[in-house]
């Protein structure tokens, strides 16, 4: 059976997450469904990431192994068909290995987190951005998010249901630039804990309005402690951009 790779965009507002939920619209589900729509299988669509309620992608990936051995690009054709209407997208497909696994044989994992720093709510981009009405610094969020790079664990910034091994992860970057009204939180790690991003962006959202420094973040990362967490940011400003091979 040839096993084929895609790259998926979706738009998370709608979805309970990827990972299929009985009687919820999720976007493993519909992955599925267009699929058996179009060579009438019922087939696991294996993802990379397991992104939660309401957080979108632009790099998701995700494997699939089919019984007829079709051109990639008629697999792109058609799922663009049977995806509708629904906000995903298989941007490329292409043939790979067997050995190939979305999940286990990625060594890097992307994020984009998006706020929306100004005080009129948010019309356009409600589902896709976190709006802060407060300015915020990005120059000190930027300072203390150098604090959290490097192998430590992440115990005050994980989710208390977090199915992982381990708290310890390796953070390879963590910048923070503002781009007009916007600021930008850009990360990468081979592995993140459940809402682990999220945690850390509202615990720098802490620094950047002032009400914490570089060193409280810090302090809070040693605490090892889900208390010491600042607020989770929404799902809405999450993006899964990129997964490496």
């Amino acid at each position: 059976m040839p096993r084929y790779k895609l790259t998926i965009e979706y738009d998370g507002t709608a979805f309970a997450g990827w990972q299929i939920q009985a009687d919820m619209p999720t976007v493993q589900g519909v992955l599925r469904d267009a699929f058996a729509r179009f060579c009438g299988q019922k087939l696991h669509v294996a993802g990379a990431g397991r992104t939660d309620a309401g957080v979108h992608a632009t790099g998701q990936v995700a494997h699939v192994d089919l019984e007829k051995d079709w051109r990639a690009d008629t697999v792109r054709d058609a799922m663009t068909a049977h995806l509708r209407p629904h906000r995903v997208a298989v941007l490329h497909v292409e043939k790979v290995a067997d050995s190939f696994e979305a999940r286990f044989s990625a060594v890097k994992r992307h994020y984009l987190y998006r706020i929306i720093n100004r005080r009129p709510d948010l019309a356009l981009e409600r589902d896709r951005a976190w709006r802060v009405p407060q300015k915020l610094d990005a120059q000190a969020m930027e300072v203390a998010a150098k604090r959290l790079l490097g192998n430590h664990d992440f115990t005050t910034f994980r989710a208390a249901d977090c199915q992982a091994a381990s708290p310890v992860k390796t953070l390879e970057q963590l910048d923070v630039s503002r781009v007009g009204e916007e600021i930008h939180i850009v990360t990468s790690a081979r592995s993140f804990l459940h809402h682990q991003v999220r945690s850390m962006v509202g615990s720098l959202m802490r620094v950047g309005e002032g009400r914490w420094s570089a060193d409280d973040l810090e302090a809070a990362l040693k605490a090892a402690d889900r208390k010491r967490c600042g607020p989770m940011a929404p799902a809405a400003g999450l993006y899964l951009t990129q997964v490496d091979y």
